[in-house]
């Protein structure tokens, strides 16, 4: 039997005294931060129904591949038994006489696999980022159908609200729209108490200020940053687009580059966002020195771009990963067991991917929603489980829907944790883990070798001092950086990817089509029909739900 936190024995109790002396409702609600150890908590559940006798089999139900992967490994840590994967609707794969893991996508293809099973064994089902099983959803309705016959149900949920306000199925609601699930069926343990009992780290959110200068076609110019909105001259008003693209948030998503349009521009936004990362990952690593950085793009072509960007700026080519290219999941998994820096991902690394090591978040996603905005935070905040003693870092662009979100999770933390940490003064060596100084060239315990950094300096304009990139002041003079200035053509403001591609998408919209990406796309290649292969090249696929509800209407 592993070793419990404090909070999730406590849990465990909870659960076991909910299912044997509550009648009618057989659902335990865990809503706790995510990192602070969800899983484990409920295989531990688990394993002690199973020790009782109370359940025979356990079906878990969790977003995507690469967290199943995670569930399954873990399962076979607690309980010792073998829990089946399925990532597709083939019932060929779903044996009754095996413990299942299946997608939230998968479900619909297996209502009748999941029923027998209900049906025919005392079964757990526990249903992983709850959010997915909305009341009007199709996975919440097959999810309904699919386990109303399970014994006991152990729903998991780090952001239990759905950002479209749709409730999902087992759970009762407010008329606020909260969660008002029984008491004494939920066990809370918020991200505060989580970093306050140590189960998390603190986090500090950067929000990245900047100012973008469009020069329209007609000689004029518009001044646009995160608290200024574009004045649209009257004789361009009548450009329905314009005003929607002259936006902070979509020229800060908009990839810039040299006169070639096709070298990333060093000195742009994104490479100031960037740049603050690398600095901060760079200090970071002297205190954990396998601490890794996570960019979400909001595209595939802006993955792209971030990753030749980073490149640049950093010399190390980071790892991508995107659900169009093979064996994301084993991307992930390398990247989770070694010392590379970044990875930029699109809607791969979001909702309970683990990788321990990660502490910079770079965003720049589609979706604007406190659920996404949350689960975005828990793959960095997660403790190394060594003696860890780093901070959490978000970067983000000055946008008030961000900083509000921001700020509810930080009046969530201690008082004591909403201060950013000062800069180490000593580094830990990779191979003995020996305190050295920070110049330190060489680990004197173990005589490893320090790789020596190549660190980008700005000049102060008031003294001329060099200061680090990140720096807000100067160090020698105390002058205050002002916002970087950035300037763009009306064309680049207009280019393909800044005003319609995704920003109009719901988290739901970009979530349903993700399920269906794969199995679409191979249908239309298979076609061999030249004009359909050509959309599902260029379309991105997180437009396919809108594309496929258009159709249906």
């Amino acid at each position: 039997m592993i070793q419990l936190r404090e909070w999730q024995s406590a849990a465990l109790i909870k659960a076991l005294d909910w299912f044997s002396n509550t009648e009618g409702d057989n659902h335990f609600l865990i809503n706790a931060a995510p990192g602070a150890g969800k899983t484990l908590a409920s295989c531990a559940i688990a394993q002690e129904l199973i020790n009782r006798g109370e359940i025979e089999r356990v079906v878990v139900i969790a977003p995507r591949k690469e967290v199943i992967n995670q569930w399954a490994a873990d399962f076979k840590q607690v309980t010792g038994r073998s829990i089946l994967k399925v990532t597709g609707a083939d019932e060929d794969a779903a044996d009754m006489e095996m413990d299942l893991c299946a997608t939230w996508s998968a479900i619909q293809g297996l209502q009748d696999v999941f029923q027998l099973i209900c049906q025919a064994y005392k079964t757990l089902v526990i249903c992983d980022e709850h959010h997915h099983a909305a009341v009007e959803a199709a996975w919440g309705a097959s999810a309904d159908s699919s386990f109303a016959a399970a014994r006991f149900s152990i729903v998991l949920s780090g952001t239990p609200v759905r950002s479209d306000g749709e409730e999902a199925v087992w759970l009762a609601y407010d008329n606020q729209g909260v969660i008002d699930h029984p008491e004494a069926g939920t066990y809370t343990l918020t991200y505060g108490d989580a970093v306050d009992l140590g189960y998390c780290r603190p986090v500090t959110f950067h929000r990245h200020d900047g100012r973008f200068t469009v020069d329209l076609d007609d000689g004029e110019r518009v001044h646009v940053s995160g608290d200024q909105k574009a004045a649209i001259p009257d004789s361009l008003k009548r450009v329905p687009s314009l005003q929607k693209a002259l936006d902070f948030y979509r020229l800060a998503c908009q990839p810039q580059f040299e006169p070639d349009e096709q070298t990333p521009l060093e000195t742009g936004y994104q490479a100031t966002m960037l740049q603050w990362g690398i600095d901060k990952l760079e200090e970071l690593r002297l205190r954990m020195p396998e601490a890794g950085g996570l960019v979400i793009a909001q595209s595939i072509d802006m993955a792209k771009y971030m990753v030749d960007l980073l490149e640049r700026l950093d010399g190390e080519k980071p790892m991508l990963v995107h659900s169009q290219m093979a064996n994301p999941e084993q991307k992930i998994a390398a990247f989770r067991g070694n010392d590379k820096r970044w990875l930029v991902s699109v809607n791969m690394v979001s909702e309970g991917v683990d990788i321990k090591r990660l502490r910079v978040l770079i965003y720049l996603p589609y979706a604007q929603t406190e659920l996404a905005f949350r689960q975005a935070i828990g793959r960095v905040v997660r403790t190394n489980g060594y003696d860890d003693d780093t901070r959490a870092y978000v970067v983000m662009p000055m946008l008030d829907t961000f900083d509000i979100y921001a700020r509810r999770v930080e009046d969530e933390m201690p008082a004591s944790q909403r201060t950013d940490s000062p800069a180490p003064t000593s580094k830990r060596c990779p191979v003995c883990a020996h305190e050295c100084e920070r110049g330190a060239k060489v680990c004197p315990s173990c005589e490893y070798e320090f790789p020596a950094g190549t660190p980008r300096f700005k000049s102060c304009d008031h003294c001329g001092g060099l200061n680090p990139m990140s720096a807000k002041n100067c160090n020698h003079c105390g002058q205050a950086f002002s916002a970087a200035e950035f300037s763009l053509t009306l064309r680049e403001a207009l280019r393909q990817g800044a005003i319609v591609r995704g920003m109009d998408l719901e988290e739901a919209e970009v979530q349903d089509a993700e399920a269906i990406a794969a199995t679409v796309r191979s249908r239309i290649l298979s076609t061999g029909d030249e004009k359909l292969v050509k959309i599902v090249q260029t379309l991105p696929e997180e437009s396919w739900m809108r594309l496929k509800s258009i159709l249906d209407a």
